[in-house]
């Protein structure tokens, strides 16, 4: 972390310093619960909880300053060591701004550079993230985001682990409405910005596609001249947005658009469900062979992202080819895999689902189920506004045109999908509903045979993923809940 000591981060912030102006944290966080010797306690009000109520908890714990949005006294009477703000969000994302200049400044005096690369869009953006973080730990020191951070709170705390000898900066940026993306993009300032693709998740808290797409857009609008907006050719609204950059552009395709400098030629997928295709990258260098170990073909996309910003970013094709290669994902419930000791496989999709990550998964179940008896576990996708019963009944539909064995729904917000399922022909024990988690659970455990392949597949908060987890490691424990993403 750069160092800041209080009377700067009060100078940088606009706040009111009221504590030894020489204390220097070592680390910011915003649970108290992650709080450790040194630490920048940021008091921040949530949905469920006010940070401001476990300030006792932050310092017991060793921090040493907090950032505040109202005084507050400690329970023996006595006063905190604070800076006041009037946004502690608003501040974090000042300190992470100037955080990165100094990178930027003392990497440019010692002869080298700090590369910032952002990367957005309606899907994808953690595994894309994680490949390309991949690459660049092969390079030099890489930071990138724990898990999906990738909002307001989230990038601040990545830009934070970051150091002098930083090397790569990755970021994951997400948005829930107009202008998020631009306030990430201003805080950062990426040298590369990757836009994957623009869906239709989230699309009632934006007030339809074409507004995600002039969020998703503010990534390439906020390169300067000197940067590189990476653009996925084979989504129609990304390609436009070409026109809203001055960076210099640098598509790819999966679909094999010859405008495309970065392809996935002879395209295809093995028995493990694993894509392989060879890597055309810019420059006449003969096509790479890349043998992915990630499950399914909707992941060409994803390495294709991965391999042009690295490429842009310097690194040769020899060593993105290598990485793509070796790469496992790395971050859970991305279409995880897992051997039970019966002979069950499961595939846990379930951190976040939209339409067309749905449509992916269940082609990927459907490739890998051949011979085979096969489960769709589903959830709602959630935050789909008007378009929700439309877009749920569409995919019972495909549930039933891929020959998928069993479906099974669960609760009543992904009723829509049983329903449509049900019309297209699928009925007895082809297609069930549950009302709950739990007896969905009593359902596979009562039902599930040796040779079963199972998808869990649904948003966030449905909950799925760590049925997902009961049912592929029953003795396991639920694992802690991550935090929720953005879009």
């Amino acid at each position: 972390m750069i160092a800041f000591t209080a009377a700067e981060i009060a100078e940088i912030t606009n706040g009111r310093l009221d504590a030894d102006p020489g204390i220097t944290p070592l680390s910011v966080v915003t649970d108290s619960r992650e709080a450790t010797p040194g630490s920048l306690y940021v008091a921040k009000p949530g949905e469920q909880a006010d940070g401001h109520d476990f300030l006792d908890a932050a310092f017991a714990a060793g921090a040493v300053l907090a950032l505040v949005e109202r005084p507050v006294t400690a329970v023996d009477g006595q006063g905190y060591p604070t800076v006041l703000v009037s946004d502690a969000v608003i501040a974090m994302g000042a300190l992470a701004a100037e955080a990165v200049r100094r990178i930027r400044a003392a990497r440019s005096a010692a002869g080298d550079q700090l590369t910032v690369v952002g990367i957005t869009g309606s899907a994808g953006k953690t595994t894309t993230k994680d490949l390309l973080a991949g690459i660049f730990a092969t390079q030099g020191a890489t930071v990138a985001p724990q898990g999906s951070y990738n909002g307001e709170v989230g990038v601040p705390l990545t830009v934070f682990r970051a150091g002098t000898d930083t090397r790569y900066l990755v970021i994951e940026m997400g948005a829930t409405g107009i202008g998020h993306i631009r306030y990430l993009a201003e805080m950062v300032k990426p040298d590369i910005g990757v836009v994957l693709a623009v869906g239709t998740a989230h699309a009632g808290e934006f007030g339809g596609v074409e507004n995600i797409a002039l969020a998703k857009g503010e990534m390439v609008e906020g390169l300067t001249s000197a940067g590189t907006a990476i653009i996925n050719l084979d989504d129609e609204r990304v390609a436009a947005m070409r026109s809203r950059t001055s960076a210099t552009v640098l598509g790819f395709s999966a679909e094999g658009r010859p405008e495309a400098l970065v392809q996935a030629l002879n395209a295809d997928t093995n028995a493990e469900g694993c894509p392989e295709f060879d890597l055309q990258l810019p420059g006449g260098e003969a096509p790479r062979h890349v043998r992915s170990r990630l499950i399914g073909a909707h992941h060409v996309g994803n390495l294709l992202a991965a391999a042009s910003a690295a490429w842009a970013a310097g690194v040769p094709g020899v060593h993105i080819a290598d990485s793509l290669s070796k790469q496992v994902a790395a971050s859970r419930w991305r279409m995880e895999r897992t051997e039970r000791q019966d002979g069950v496989t499961i595939i846990n999709d379930a951190y976040n689902a939209n339409p067309e990550s749905m449509r992916a998964a269940l082609r990927t179940l459907a490739d890998l189920g051949r011979g085979r008896r096969t489960w769709a576990v589903l959830g709602a996708m959630l935050e789909l506004g008007e378009d929700s019963i439309r877009e749920h009944t569409a995919v019972g539909t495909q549930v039933v045109r891929l020959n998928i064995s069993r479906l099974l729904v669960v609760g009543r917000e992904a009723r829509a999908l049983y329903v449509s399922a049900v019309q297209e022909g699928s009925w007895g024990d082809e297609c069930l509903f549950a009302e709950t988690v739990d007896e969905a659970q009593q359902i596979l455990e009562a039902e599930l045979q040796p040779g079963d392949l199972v998808l869990f597949k649904s948003s966030n908060s449905v909950g799925l993923r760590h049925l997902g987890d009961r049912i592929a490691l029953p003795t396991s424990p639920t694992p802690a809940d991550e935090r929720s993403t953005l879009l």
